[in-house]
Formats: C-alpha cells, structure tokens, sequence
C-alpha cells in the first residue's frame, strides 16, 4: 500500500524551459501537485502523479550526458569495464541520449534506444543503430526479430522514469540471452535520505531505487542482482549487475548483502524514517530562504548555477524568484535565453566572466560540485561563495 510522507507542491515539468515567463496553471496541465510515497508492500518510493511520457520526452528534450565531463569520465571507465570483464557481442542502450556510453563502443556492437528525436538524430548521424522509440515489448519484439537475443542490456538513469515497471522488465526478458547481464544504475535512495536531496524528487523520477525495492522487483520477473557498485554521479547512485536466476555463470557478490543490510540499518524498509525525512526537507527550505533573504538584505547578487531538473523542484518548493536569485547560467544550448520552468528566472549563455558580476552562487549543480569547484577556482580566490542546500543549507568553504 502506498503512504504518502513528502508534499513538494505544486511543481511544472521541470524541463519545460519557456521562452518567456508565464502563469502556469494546473487546469491547463502545466503544474501537478508533488507528493511522494512509499509502498509498505514492495518498498518502493515513488511520485504519486504520473506525467504521460510523450509530455516528457519529446523533440526538444534538453538534457545532454555529454555535456558533464564528470559523466562522459563515467561512461568511459564503464565501457572499458565491459569490454574487459563482459565482451559482449551485442549491447543495448536503453535511453542511450546523445550517445555518451555508446560511442565508447564499435558502431556495429551497439544498439541505441532513444525517444527523444533530437537526441536519438545525434546518434543516428554519426552512424548508430538507434531507435527512436519508448522502450516496451512491441520495441523488444522488434529488435529481437532482426538480432535474436542481446546479450547485455544497459540503461543509465532510465527505468526509473517509466511508469509501468512490469512492461520495461518483461520487455528485459523478451530480449536478453539465457547468460546476458542487464545493468542498471540510478541515484541511490539511501544517499538521498543521507543527504535529503528532495530535489531528486520531480516529475521524470516516477521512482528513487533502492537495492531492497530492486530485489523485490526482480524477484517477479526470476531475475536477481549478482553484484552492485556504489557511484559518486547524481549525487550518489548505485550500479545493479543482473542476471537471470537460472544463469550460473555469475556467483552473487557480498556486495549485494552488504547494501541491502546496510538500507535496512538506515531503515529504508519502514515508513517512519521517510516521515523523519519530511521534516527535514521542511528544515532545509526554512534555512535556505533565510539564508537568501539574509543575502537580499545586504544587497548582494546570487546567480544559480547550473539550471537543473533537481534546482526546479528546490525554486518552486521554495518560493525563489529573481528576487532572490538574478539569472541561472549553464552550458546547454536548449536552455540558454530560457526561463527556469515555474519561476521568472532567465537561464544566461555560461562564459568563462559571467560570474564577476555576482557575490555568491546558489549551486543548482550540487552533483557536480568538485567538477565546478576545480573549474572555478578563480572566482572563488577572488570572494565568490558558492550555497548548495545539500546535506543542508549552507556556503561552501
């Protein structure tokens, strides 16, 4: 049964960037109310509000792996791994973006799975298979008609965002070899309890994973996690390696243990620890609009840094406007002269200057902070302070 323990409020897609500032309206269906729960029966943390994926991923989908080089570093030490511990015939790329895991790989052993059209056009053009479809059975049976079997199914940050689980594991099924590895990874519920990231929490995160959900979940289909791997991206995230039950290729890691009891000792199982986490979340917004506020009095500028999915859900949770905060800034073309969805706040073109003309800068980013941190260096020497709000509100020494 699911409870419901977080209310984030009225939040837009939080990557439906706009060309000017606008009222949004919930009759319109341009705003959802954000509540979180937790499935007492499977354990599985979710948005109660479902947005229909076709709003979602479209045409003009923004976000671009290849853009962080703390991801492209990730992918390239995955793609070696593979290679030298899997060497698989044939890999599968379940929401392969614009190609960041996939171009690590010789064109004629990789598939890519991509339903946004600008981003699927990138991979294409460079001469990869790649589907421009949402991932379900009738995609599955497609690709099984032409190359048999898979033998190693990935997906990055993905599965998490498909509302009907049974339909994206059954559709695993269909397609991977008897011996093949599927592999999985997501932000890790356990960091983000840890951290109270809450801005993991919007409307493309349908689910937040952790290893005691996903081994309940696998259960259904006769899968199983033989190995995992804890990862610095998004924040914190973990790395599933599956196989089928019936496979005894692979023996099952300590690892897989150790995680899961390690969540039950943070109490990842029970409903009282994310009511724990509810307040917090509410502490967190009360010090951070203090500390902005404080920052307004003193007639100083705040840029955000990095306009970000997760600093969409923190704005309108929060309130901030321009008042607190002047301009976000980022790299990414489809967001540059944009507005930050649900709020008044213009996205300006990053350059290697932009950041002389503000005293601090809220970190929209805060998963990449080292990346940002090494690369601003200067700034800072010269009295830049940076604010993140995670573990909880504060400036970055």
């Amino acid at each position: 049964m699911n409870k419901i323990f977080l209310n984030l409020g009225l939040q837009p897609l939080a990557n439906e960037y706009r060309k000017r500032p606008i009222n949004l309206s919930m009759k319109r269906g341009q705003l959802y109310n954000l509540k979180v729960c937790f499935n007492t029966k499977t354990k599985l943390v979710s948005i109660s509000k479902r947005i229909p994926s076709e709003k979602m991923f479209n045409s003009k989908y923004p976000y671009r792996s290849s853009m962080s080089k703390t991801m492209q570093s990730s992918f390239k030490k995955l793609s070696n791994k593979i290679k030298k511990k899997f060497n698989p015939d044939l890999l599968m790329e379940i929401g392969s973006n614009d190609g960041a895991l996939i171009k690590n790989f010789i064109k004629s052993k990789v598939i890519g799975v991509e339903p946004c059209k600008n981003l699927a056009k990138i991979t294409k053009n460079k001469g990869y298979i790649t589907y421009d479809k949402y991932w379900d059975f009738k995609l599955a049976s497609k690709i099984k008609k032409k190359f048999k079997s898979v033998d190693m199914i990935y997906s990055a940050n993905t599965l998490t965002h498909i509302n009907d689980l049974k339909n994206v594991f059954t559709s695993i099924n269909h397609l991977l070899s008897n011996n093949g590895v599927l592999i999985i990874e997501d932000p890790s519920l356990l960091e983000c309890i840890k951290k109270n990231s809450y801005d993991q929490f919007y409307n493309e995160h349908i689910y937040l994973f952790s290893a005691i959900a996903v081994k309940n979940l696998l259960n259904r289909f006769k899968l199983e996690i033989f190995d995992l791997e804890n990862l610095p991206t998004h924040g914190g995230s973990l790395r599933y390696f599956i196989k089928r039950k019936s496979n005894n290729k692979f023996k099952i890691s300590n690892r897989v243990n150790i995680q899961i009891n390690i969540e039950k000792i943070h109490g990842l199982n029970k409903l009282i620890t994310y009511k724990k986490f509810s307040i917090n979340v509410l502490k967190s917004k009360k010090k951070l609009l203090q500390i902005l506020n404080k920052i307004k009095k003193d007639k100083k500028k705040i840029i955000g840094y990095g306009a970000t999915a997760k600093a969409v859900t923190v704005l309108n949770y929060c309130n901030i406007n321009r008042n607190l905060i002047s301009n976000f800034t980022d790299t990414t073309p489809e967001k540059i002269n944009n507005y930050m969805p649900g709020k008044d706040i213009k996205i300006l073109k990053y350059n290697k200057n932009i950041l002389q003309s503000y005293h601090y800068a809220f970190l929209g980013a805060w998963n990449f902070k080292k990346e940002i941190i090494n690369k601003e260096k200067k700034f800072i020497k010269n009295g830049l302070k940076f604010i993140t709000h995670i573990p909880f509100p504060k400036f970055i020494d």
